[in-house]
C-alpha cells in the first residue's frame, strides 16, 4: 500500500511547476499560483491526490514551509480539501461546464451569444471622449497648441505645499473621515462669496455642490435632469466633451447657431420650442470666444420661463478677461431659478485637482445631493480644504490676475506672429480673454486633413469642424497657447506654418495628377 502512494504521489506530481529562485515573487505564491491555475485549467482532475509537502518541497527543492504556505492559502480559498499531513486534494466541488473548464472553441460560441451592452452602454462605447482622443493627443505631455491646460509650471506650487503640508502635520480629524456630499462646507461657503463678488451669482452655500471637475457635474444634470428622448439645445460649434456626455444620456441634441452675440435663440426656438434644456458658454463661447450679449441673455431666461426648461450655463473660463472685469453671470440675471451654474478650477489651478462645482437652484438641492453621493459619495477633502484657504487667502485671486497678464502676452504674440508671417494663410483676432483662440483657414481647406498631418507632426491642434454638429462655419484650427513661452509660441507657429504650406502643395499636386 505504501508503494502504491508513493507512485500515485509522484505520477500527480505537477510536472508543469517550476520555481525561480531569482524572481522577486516569493517561492510560496509561484507553487500557489501555477497549482491554482493548473486546477482552473483542469491540468489537475478533481479529487486528485497531491503529493505529499515533505515529497514535493524535495521535488523542488524548497523548504517545506514553502509547501505548507502554498497549501494553506489554496485550502482557505477553497481549491484543495483534507487536511496537511493526512492528505490534499485538488476540491472536487468545481462544477463540470464551469467557465474555466471550457476550451478556446467553446468560450467563443459563447461569447457570441453573451448579453450584449445597454443602450446606454452603447453610446457610452461609441462616443468619443474628446477631439484629442481621436488625434490620440491624450499622452499626458506638453504639446503645442494643445487647449484645455493652464501654464503648469506657474502654478505656485511652494504655496501650495505649504497650506497642504498643514492638514498632514497637524491633522484635523473632522475632515478625514467620511465627508459631506456636497463638499467640505468652508469650501462652498467661500465659493459662494467669491462668486458673489466676481460672477453676480446669487447663491447660498448650500446651493453650491463640489464635484470631481466639470464632466462630472454635466453627468449628474443629465442624471438629475434629463429623460431619454429630451431634446437639448446644445451651441453649433460646441464643446466636445459635453455633447458627448449629452449623447450618452439618450437625449436628442438641437444644434443652435452661434453668431457674435453668442447662442441665437429665436434659431433654437425655431428648431426646438420645447427643448428641456439649453447648454450655454456665454462668457467666452467655446470654441468660437463670443461673448453673449444681454438681449440674447434674456431672451434665453424668457424662453426657460415659458417653456418650463433649463439653463447649464459652463463658466469655464470666465476669470480669463485681459483687459476687463468678467462678464456677470447669466444666473445672477435669473428671477425663476432656471439656471444650473457651472464652474471649475481645472483651467486656472491645475486639472489634475479635479475640483469643480454646481451651483443649482433650492429646489434641486436634495436631488443632486443624492445624486453626487450616489456618483461616488464626495471628493477629496483634504484638497478641498487647502483649496479653500488658497481662495480665502487671497491667493486665487492674485495666480488669476498673474494668468492674465502672462497670456494676454501669449495670446499677442501667437496673434501678430501669424498675422505677419503667414502671408494670409491663417486669420486670427485678438479677443484679449480666454485660453486659446480660432485660426481661420480659406475656405477651400479641408481643417480635419490638415489637422491630422499637423498632429503627425507634433502640431498639436483641433479642426473646428469636428466640433461642429452641422458645418456652418468656415474651415480653422483650434490653438492653444497658455502653456508655451512666447519664444516657444513664436517656434511652434512658424513650423505651423511652414507645414501648412507643405500640406496644400502637396494635396494641390495630388488634386492637379487627380484631374
Amino acid at each position: 500500500m505504501s508503494n502504491l502512494r508513493k507512485k500515485h504521489l509522484k505520477s500527480s506530481l505537477p510536472i508543469s511547476v517550476t520555481i525561480d529562485s531569482s524572481s522577486p515573487t516569493p517561492l510560496y505564491r509561484q507553487l500557489y499560483t501555477q497549482i491554482r491555475e493548473g486546477i482552473l485549467q483542469g491540468r489537475f482532475p478533481r479529487q486528485n491526490l497531491l503529493p505529499s509537502t515533505r515529497g514535493l518541497a524535495k521535488e523542488l527543492g524548497v523548504s517545506r514551509n514553502t509547501v505548507i504556505t502554498a497549501f494553506e492559502q489554496l485550502l482557505a480559498e477553497g481549491y484543495l480539501e483534507g487536511k496537511i499531513g493526512v492528505g490534499t486534494y485538488v476540491t472536487a466541488s468545481l462544477p463540470e461546464d464551469s467557465w474555466l473548464f471550457r476550451d478556446d472553441e467553446t468560450k467563443t460560441k459563447t461569447l457570441i451569444t453573451t448579453r450584449e451592452l445597454s443602450k446606454r452602454g452603447q453610446l457610452l462605447a461609441s462616443t468619443p471622449l474628446s477631439v484629442s482622443s481621436e488625434f490620440g493627443v491624450d499622452d499626458g505631455n506638453l504639446n503645442a497648441f494643445q487647449i484645455g491646460l493652464p501654464s503648469l509650471e506657474d502654478f505656485p506650487f511652494d504655496i501650495w505645499a505649504k497650506l497642504s503640508i498643514n492638514y498632514w502635520k497637524y491633522p484635523k480629524y473632522n475632515i478625514l473621515g467620511y465627508g459631506h456630499p456636497g463638499g467640505y462646507k468652508a469650501l462652498r461657503e467661500i465659493i459662494a462669496q467669491y462668486l458673489a463678488i466676481v460672477r453676480a451669482v446669487k447663491c447660498s452655500l448650500e446651493q453650491v455642490i463640489i464635484v470631481n471637475g466639470a464632466h462630472q457635474a454635466f453627468d449628474l444634470i443629465a442624471r438629475v435632469l434629463l429623460d431619454p428622448g429630451d431634446h437639448v439645445w446644445i451651441e453649433d460649434p460646441c464643446f466636445p466633451g459635453t455633447k458627448a456626455i449629452f449623447q450618452s444620456s439618450e437625449s436628442k441634441l438641437v444644434a443652435v447657431g452661434v453668431d457674435e452675440e453668442g447662442l441665437n435663440v429665436e434659431d433654437g426656438i425655431k428648431r426646438s420650442p420645447n427643448a428641456a434644456l439649453a447648454y450655454i458658454t456665454p462668457s467666452y463661447q467655446f470654441p468660437l470666444g463670443v461673448t453673449m450679449s444681454l438681449n440674447r441673455r434674456l431672451a434665453l431666461l424668457d424662453w426657460a420661463h415659458n417653456s418650463n426648461a433649463w439653463i447649464v450655463e459652463d463658466d469655464y473660463v470666465s476669470e480669463l478677461r485681459y483687459d476687463m472685469l468678467p462678464v456677470a453671470s447669466v444666473q445672477g440675471l435669473d428671477q425663476d431659478e432656471r439656471v444650473i451654474y457651472v464652474g471649475t478650477f481645472s483651467k486656472i489651478l491645475l486639472p489634475a485637482l479635479r475640483i469643480g462645482y454646481l451651483v443649482v437652484p433650492k429646489k434641486l438641492i436634495k436631488a443632486f445631493l443624492n445624486a453626487r453621493a450616489f456618483a461616488g459619495r464626495y471628493s477629496n477633502p483634504v484638497d478641498q480644504a487647502v483649496l479653500a484657504d488658497f481662495i480665502s487667502q487671497g491667493h486665487l485671486s492674485r495666480h488669476i490676475r498673474r494668468m492674465c497678464k502672462l497670456y494676454g502676452t501669449r495670446q499677442k504674440a501667437l496673434v501678430d506672429f501669424l498675422a505677419n508671417n503667414s502671408e494670409g494663410l491663417f486669420t486670427t483676432t485678438s479677443i484679449k480673454a480666454g485660453a486659446h483662440l480660432v485660426a481661420w483657414l480659406p475656405r477651400e481647406i479641408d481643417d480635419k486633413l490638415l489637422a491630422a498631418y499637423l498632429n503627425q507632426n507634433q502640431i498639436i491642434c483641433s479642426p473646428l469642424s469636428l466640433y461642429q454638429l452641422e458645418k456652418t462655419q468656415n474651415p480653422g484650427l483650434i490653438l492653444g497657447y497658455t502653456t508655451l513661452s512666447v519664444e516657444e509660441i513664436e517656434r511652434a507657429a512658424k513650423k505651423l506654418v511652414v507645414l501648412t504650406k507643405a500640406f496644400i502643395s502637396e494635396n494641390t499636386i495630388k488634386i492637379k495628377n487627380k484631374g
